[in-house]
């Protein structure tokens, strides 16, 4: 399928919006430590996550390259809902949206894709990336079985990882001055930490590039050539029982998992302490991130650590008191 020349559309208000978000110092709950924590605010994109950035990315991306006809095309992508709301948001007037999610998901963000105008399919949780009815491979097969779809592919896709060389990495050079003892993210996709590691190898940064991942996930496991298997937790977004195609582990320091209580104890706090309302994968980074700062020997400096979503897509989960209740999560900060 071909586009003709001098058709591609112009940028969206949305679209202008993207990127530019605040490094902010956790001076409170990283108060004593021999680091600077600094929070890298995703959730302040238009459309609410770091998301976003892949979201306009690729679909210009594929604009460029004459893959989407506007008012034809229709996108397909796997999504824990994070890019199935970026890509409506950017799909906005041009394009449908199809996109699949596992039935883990809460249902805020499936909630969010549908007000964007998103066709969202369920698929079963605990099925092996193998099966057909996998998300991924659901997805696979609405695009195959879809007239004029492009499937975004958002696991492999080399422009995932670009959007974050290209912008969240120089973004965060240029906040700290170059001054960055290290980063800290999740990885669901691989594409931001990935991405941000290249763009500071680049740039001739020594900075430790550390990987936050739930404890159950493989991803930190296989990190350090194990072949433990992975299990059940309830953060969304990060994490997974296969090891995405970009997230090279030649790129990746060191790992740290963190429970899930740990994880939701410290979405809490952030709220709480820090006036800050985010997501499951923010907790877990940020606990990586405090425990990276105590450990780090050299001179003080800056620790960046992602926050990729706001809190508002799990109200009906880690925030609503009788859902953290009913999974056991019934610590002091949990209890809150």
């Amino acid at each position: 399928m071909t586009v003709p020349l001098g058709t591609l559309p112009a940028q969206s208000a949305a679209a202008r919006l993207v990127g530019g978000t605040p490094l902010v110092e956790l001076a409170t709950i990283g108060a004593g430590l021999p680091h600077r924590v600094l929070a890298k605010c995703e959730f302040l994109n238009p459309a609410g996550s770091v998301k976003d950035r892949i979201g306009h990315h690729i679909i210009r991306r594929a604009e460029e390259a004459r893959l989407l006809v506007p008012g034809l095309s229709t996108l397909v992508e796997a999504t824990a809902g994070n890019t199935g709301v970026a890509l409506a948001c950017a799909a906005a007037g041009r394009y449908r949206v199809i996109v699949t999610m596992s039935s883990k998901m809460g249902p805020d963000k499936e909630a969010m894709m549908r007000a964007w105008g998103a066709d969202v399919v369920r698929c079963p949780y605990d099925v092996p990336p193998t099966s057909p009815e996998s998300f991924i491979n659901t997805a696979r097969r609405i695009a195959d079985e879809t007239a004029h779809s492009y499937y975004v592919d958002q696991f492999a896709n080399p422009w995932n990882r670009e959007a974050h060389e290209l912008t969240t990495g120089p973004e965060i050079i240029e906040q700290t001055g170059g001054q960055v003892a290290a980063f800290v993210a999740g990885a669901g996709t691989g594409g931001t930490i990935a991405g941000v590691a290249r763009a500071l190898r680049a740039a001739g940064s020594r900075a430790r590039v550390v990987l936050a991942d739930p404890a159950g996930s493989i991803l930190a496991d296989r990190l350090r050539g194990g072949h433990e298997p992975g299990r059940g937790y309830a953060i969304e977004g990060i994490g997974g029982d296969f090891v995405p195609d970009l997230l090279d582990p030649q790129l990746l320091d060191d790992a740290y998992e963190v429970s899930d209580a740990e994880s939701i104890s410290m979405c809490l706090r952030l709220q709480a302490e820090e006036g800050l309302w985010v997501g499951g994968s923010s907790g877990t980074a940020v606990a990586a991130a405090l425990r990276l700062a105590a450990e780090l020997p050299g001179p003080r400096s800056n620790i960046v650590v992602v926050l990729p979503d706001g809190g508002s897509r799990y109200s009906s989960t880690l925030f609503d008191p009788s859902w953290r209740t009913h999974r056991g999560f019934t610590t002091k900060e949990s209890a809150r």
